[in-house]
């Protein structure tokens, strides 16, 4: 039997410390902990991918919490399935004692587990949707005070809308209108894309 630990944390600027100290305080060494620096929304991480590979049955799993595995519920439960029935390992999710496949191997202990895995996948699934929506309110709480988002656009000449018209009418070549402006093909036909919205309206 082989004990490994799984760490994830969301982006590559949050700090996996806490989770990397709690898994070497049982024992592991850092090539038997497994980093992912990625969002848990679904499982196509590299580390995790390598785990799995190496995942022989009798194997013991460490996670310091459920969510560290994922946040999506269905993903969550297919994947404990797979790790517990067709890998033959044992987890234990160390903030929620009841999530230890080593226990509660009979078949209320089985159902119960099972029961708060659900639970629990559910809850992280929906703390990622409620992250999601706080992200689309916050962004758009922010361009209603004017706070821009994106790479900003690139200057333009004072007289860009009157060669913009006369590019559009053939008066003009459009390798001599990308020349005089200095910009590429995708900004002219953006700001194209603009300049007739303003004019429509």
């Amino acid at each position: 039997m082989q004990t490994f630990g799984y760490v994830r944390v969301s982006s590559v600027d949050q700090n996996e410390n806490r989770q990397l100290m709690t898994l070497k305080e049982l024992g592991l060494s850092q090539n038997q902990i497994y980093i992912d620096k990625q969002s848990g929304k679904d499982f196509d991480r590299k580390a995790y991918k390598r785990l799995v590979k190496r995942l022989k049955a009798g194997d013991l799993l460490y996670l310091s919490s459920l969510d560290r595995l994922g946040r999506n519920y269905e993903e969550i439960l297919e994947q404990w399935r797979i790790l517990t029935k067709q890998k033959g390992i044992d987890i234990v999710v160390l903030d929620m004692e009841i999530l230890d496949t080593r226990k509660y191997k009979d078949l209320i202990g089985t159902f119960i587990s099972d029961l708060v895995l659900k639970v629990l996948s559910f809850v992280a699934h929906k703390e990622r949707d409620n992250i999601r929506q706080r992200q689309a309110d916050g962004i758009k709480s922010a361009k209603a005070r004017g706070v821009k988002f994106g790479r900003p656009e690139k200057p333009v000449p004072d007289n860009f809308n009157e060669l913009l018209d006369k590019w559009e009418h053939g008066e003009i070549k459009t390798t001599e209108i990308l020349a005089v402006c200095k910009i590429g093909k995708t900004t002219l036909y953006a700001r194209l894309k603009a300049y007739k919205a303003i004019n429509k309206n």
